[in-house]
């Protein structure tokens, strides 16, 4: 009686005859081999069902409701043509589903799919931690906090605990330049503020260690990680040992005199720009990495997208790199507070270009040191990102591609817009911590977009060209 009823289906709907037999394949039946899909007649249909019997009464009953359940699900898509739904958030686990069984892929981590989850996840929390890390650091420097702690151990401290506690930290921080020129006369109350953001800074990132190193160590002994893999995040996990030695060293460079008695006390540019290049890195190589174990191999739906991705790839690393520069020439706007003079835009004060933006010698210092010319640097650059991911998302419209990365594209220019208003909106306002603070999130925030972008548009594996059709089928 079921099989009779199939078969009036099938011959109604020739298309879904085709999709059924298409997929025999997966379901282990091979009773009736059709060479090829365009001639799969009526008479060839029958034969597939009339075999049913022939088969096992539990083999029989599985096919039967496999068939059943698939021509429910394929005589629904068919009747919905032209109906194409793309689903940005399922892109890791289509690629990796797609992935599982290519033959010359090499996964960076073994054990199967549970295993790529657990250490993806994992890595993708290392990474966020990463980031809160950046936002918490950007706080302590906009509320002048990071030079409250003048000395620094590599394992750490409590905090004061007692009153007498905290009259010897203050005695401590009364000796340093800032106190004696910025901060004289400051209380007791206002001191625990700014040391409390310090040392949150300090132990939050001392926690990200043991947070990466216990699952690190965990998953080596499983044996869920590869040679290649654990190599890489060695040495991600060595860059992050070295943050803290870096941070320091670039506070001890605000705690030194200053050169001259009108300049106020402030960590050295050159310093706090290596400080926040380093956590970008290690922000980067975590994302990159977290999204290899997921996604090992890119969205991909046809030939055709795979050359649109290519042409987008070509576009989207310099952009990605121009990104980065922008991102680290704000870190020497912040060295040298530059963001607190010519608060007008799109003029610079009065002029559109000061008098003064190659006063120091050598010429080189100034793209460094002179707050004229890295806030015009600055702003040249933000001007070039905004222009080069708006050029890369006009040119990705005419283009083939996979909707995802279509869908991508356009955040991330809708994010490079957001960033500009913020930086504008932050220097119109004399930088005030929320703004300030927000504006740095978001360079993070559009390079992890860029970063997404790359990794999305990279090449696909030669195993899964070889099984892509010409053109996208439309459903």
């Amino acid at each position: 009686m079921l099989e009779s009823r199939l078969i009036s289906l099938l011959r109604q709907n020739k298309d879904l005859g085709v999709k059924i037999s298409s997929n025999l394949g997966k379901w282990g039946f091979t009773a009736t081999k059709i060479s090829n899909e365009a001639s799969f007649s009526t008479l060839n249909q029958y034969r597939l069902l009339s075999s049913l019997p022939k088969l096992a009464p539990s083999s029989r009953n599985f096919v039967r409701r496999t068939f059943v359940n698939y021509g429910l699900r394929s005589f629904h898509q068919l009747n919905h043509k032209g109906v194409h739904r793309a689903s940005f958030r399922k892109i890791s686990t289509v690629a990796a589903s797609a992935a599982e069984n290519k033959e010359g892929l090499k996964f960076l981590v073994t054990a199967g799919p549970h295993a790529r989850k657990m250490v993806g996840i994992w890595l993708f929390a290392s990474a966020a931690w990463v980031f809160s890390m950046v936002v918490l650091g950007g706080i302590t420097r906009l509320t002048r906090s990071g030079l409250s702690m003048t000395d620094w151990k590599f394992t750490g401290s409590l905090p004061p605990l007692t009153d007498e506690d905290w009259l010897v930290e203050f005695e401590k921080y009364k000796q340093s330049p800032e106190y004696k020129r910025v901060n004289k006369g400051m209380n007791i109350e206002d001191f625990k503020f700014i040391y409390w953001m310090e040392y949150a800074h300090r132990m939050w990132g001392r926690a990200l260690g043991i947070m990466f190193a216990l699952p690190f160590s965990y998953f080596l002994r499983k044996g869920y990680i590869t040679v290649r893999l654990g190599f890489r995040l060695s040495g991600l996990f060595a860059l992050g040992a070295g943050q803290g030695l870096i941070g320091w060293w670039m506070v001890k460079s605000g705690l030194e005199e200053p050169a001259s008695e009108y300049v106020e006390p402030r960590v050295s540019p050159y310093r706090l720009a290596a400080h926040l290049t380093s956590a970008f890195a290690i922000y980067c190589g975590l994302f990159w990495t977290a999204l290899s174990v997921v996604m090992p191999e890119p969205p991909a739906e046809s030939l055709a997208c795979v050359r649109g991705a290519a042409k987008v790839r070509r576009l989207a690393l310099p952009v990605g790199i121009l990104v980065g520069i922008t991102a680290i020439s704000g870190a020497f706007v912040a060295g040298n507070d530059a963001g607190r003079a010519f608060n007008t835009f799109p003029k610079m004060g009065d002029t559109w270009i000061p008098d003064d933006i190659f006063s120091m010698k050598p010429l080189i210092r100034n793209f460094f040191e002179n707050t004229s010319t890295v806030q015009l640097d600055h702003r040249i650059l933000a001007t070039a990102t905004l222009a080069a991911i708006g050029g890369l998302w006009l040119s990705a419209r005419k283009l083939d591609m996979h909707p995802a990365v279509r869908h991508l594209i356009g955040s991330t220019m809708g994010m490079a817009a957001l960033q500009v208003t913020l930086g504008i909106s932050t220097l119109l306002s004399y930088v005030p911590v929320s703004l300030g603070t927000a504006h740095q999130a978001g360079a993070l925030t559009l390079l992890t977009f860029m970063i997404l972008l790359n990794h999305t548009v990279r090449r696909p594996s030669p195993s899964l060209l070889k099984t892509l059709p010409s053109v996208t089928k439309m459903v």
